[in-house]
């Protein structure tokens, strides 16, 4: 589906609208991301009721107009004020009239909200929580940024050897792929001179990221008061490593509040992936593994690991199967593809599953494809993306051994060319079929 929304293409089904014919409460809160015309919004594509950020990239504190006695708002641009949605309707500006809005807070509300209204019928319940933290702007409660104020002037490098180990430790990573070096657009700490900037920054982040796990503590506490914790499934995720991307619209100001707008930038978000390479907006490793926490009491195991791979394709098949919904062929007078995903559910009971043939990605010009314990992958053409510059010389593919080289330190390309070709042949048949 080579579209910039859900709308573009009408053959397909989300995952609400797939639970939605069984009879399911589709819920949604947070970051939608995909089009607020008609027909592109959450409630048009399957879900009963939604609040939140249509858009992205909104400021956390007050996504509008400046509201008195307060700073002016900054946004990503000038006068950038990104759409809100209640349901179908469209919020543009979004001014809260709470001086002590915070996005954070306001998407955990509202799911409450929803789960108090809808959580104690007897209908069964989809509540998906998209929250747009830790996404810049770097924006937390002082309160919250000084609990971790000073906590990282021992720098990233030191940091990304302190997660290694820890990875190492718990099982999450193999040591025998070893740790990346620091990305070559990251400087050595010892040598910067701001310390106390970037300290902050990373301070912010970790604030918010904080903000958001208090949240998640919240909704599922409500989840068990309404004793529906033994049949609900629980998914928490994120959609790609981590952002290493530059922009500071306020660089006289520290980070943090509502008239401050900046990124977490590449040397932390380095740290954010250890031990892999790269970050969002690639391909290799960094920038498209992500671990997944499932909860599902009486059923998953607590403190259970697999190394299965999966892929975010798969949540629809699974939801499915799990919800007794039927897959349509046929959808709101429009032929529907077929599924791509593989369900995950026999995983989650312990037990193994065929894995995927193979699985592809495509971004600005980055791509990968894999199959089995192969992976080829390329940075793309030259070009600039909001701080990373690549240079040319990069279009052709890499070639990583994922069973021993996960942080894809070992390019087998020229040692493997008949690998090589048939992963081209089909990431390009891959490419043309979407």
């Amino acid at each position: 589906m080579r579209s910039k929304n859900l709308r573009g293409r009408r053959n397909n089904v989300t995952f609400a609208e797939v639970l939605k014919a069984a009879s399911y409460s589709t819920l949604m809160v947070g970051k939608w991301h995909n089009g607020h015309g008609s027909g592109e919004k959450p409630v048009d594509r399957g879900f009963d009721r939604y609040w939140g950020l249509l858009s992205g990239c909104s400021n956390y504190f007050n996504p509008g107009l400046k509201r008195p006695g307060e700073p002016e708002p900054i946004h990503k641009a000038p006068n950038d004020m990104r759409h809100w949605g209640d349901d179908d309707r469209v919020m543009l500006p979004y001014t809260p009239e709470d001086a002590n809005f915070y996005s954070t807070n306001a998407f955990t509300q509202h799911a409450l909200d929803l789960l108090e209204q809808y959580g104690r019928e007897d209908r069964p319940f989809l509540l998906y929580v998209a929250h747009a933290a830790p996404h810049f702007p770097m924006q937390a409660w002082p309160q919250d940024i000084a609990r971790y104020q000073g906590r990282y002037m021992t720098g990233w490098d030191v940091l990304r050897k302190q997660r290694y180990q820890r990875l190492v430790n718990m099982g999450l990573i193999d040591e025998k792929w070893g740790i990346s070096e620091r990305d070559n657009i990251c400087p050595d700490w010892e040598g910067v001179t701001d310390k106390e900037r970037w300290d902050r920054k990373m301070a912010v982040y970790a604030a918010m990221v904080d903000r958001m796990d208090w949240g998640v503590g919240k909704v599922l506490d409500k989840i068990r008061k309404l004793g529906k914790q033994d049949n609900t499934l629980v998914l928490f995720l994120s959609d790609n490593g981590g952002c290493g991307e530059h922009i500071d619209n306020t660089p006289d100001k520290e980070p943090g509040g509502v008239d401050t707008y900046t990124t977490v930038d590449a040397p932390w978000a380095n740290a954010s992936n250890t031990p892999f390479r790269k970050y969002k907006v690639f391909d290799h490793e960094g920038g498209i593994s992500t671990p997944l926490i499932a909860c599902w009491p009486n059923v998953i195991e607590p403190g259970t690991i697999t190394h299965q791979i999966g892929h975010v394709i798969d949540f629809l098949p699974t939801f499915s199967e799990l919800g007794e919904a039927d897959y349509p062929s046929h959808y709101t007078g429009h032929d529907i593809l077929p599924v791509e995903g593989k369900s995950l559910t026999s995983i989650f009971r312990g037990g193994e599953r065929p894995g995927h043939d193979s699985l592809f990605w495509e971004l600005n010009g980055c791509r990968a494809v894999r199959r089995d314990r192969w992976k080829a992958v390329s940075l793309g053409p030259k070009r600039k993306h909001v701080g990373h510059h690549i240079l040319a010389g990069h279009e052709d593919w890499e070639l990583y051994d994922m069973d021993a080289d996960r942080c894809e330190l070992n390019d087998l390309s020229s040692k493997n060319p008949e690998i090589v070709n048939e992963l081209d042949r089909m990431w390009y048949q891959w490419f043309e079929r979407c």
